[in-house]
């Protein structure tokens, strides 16, 4: 972690909330809790989700950061998020939504998030190292 930016990658963590308000907002929330089946009244409590979700974004921040080092070109590290997030994240979120027979809605949504999350994380790191 020699190098790594941590407020750099605070700050990545935290663009995931605002990405995520935007995405599971406004633009996808709806058909979101339609595909996912989900009663939008009766979700877990606010202060343990957005907790969770932060202390994740935190953890997926720190490990890009390390991954590409204490300081990434910009172009590199905006591809290398992209390819993360649709190689890694999206990939892997295929595999699991085929087994447990969940709709392409519902991975065309949470994969684009994580492929924006992650390629918005390359763009901070890139940018501020």
């Amino acid at each position: 972690m020699d190098g790594i930016n941590l407020w750099a990658v605070t700050a990545a963590a935290l663009s995931s909330f605002l990405l995520g308000g935007i995405w599971y907002g406004p633009l996808f929330g709806k058909a979101w809790n339609t595909a996912a089946g989900m009663d939008p009244q009766k979700q877990g409590h606010p202060g343990k989700i957005f907790g969770g979700a932060f202390v994740f974004s935190l953890v997926a921040a720190t490990v890009f950061a390390w991954l590409l080092g204490p300081a990434p070109a910009l172009a590199t590290a905006v591809c290398t998020g992209a390819l993360a997030g649709i190689g890694l994240v999206a990939a892997s979120f295929g595999i699991n939504y085929l087994f447990a027979q969940r709709g392409t809605t519902l991975w065309l949504i949470d994969a684009g998030y994580h492929t924006l999350q992650f390629t918005l994380f390359g763009l901070i790191l890139g940018l501020w190292h």
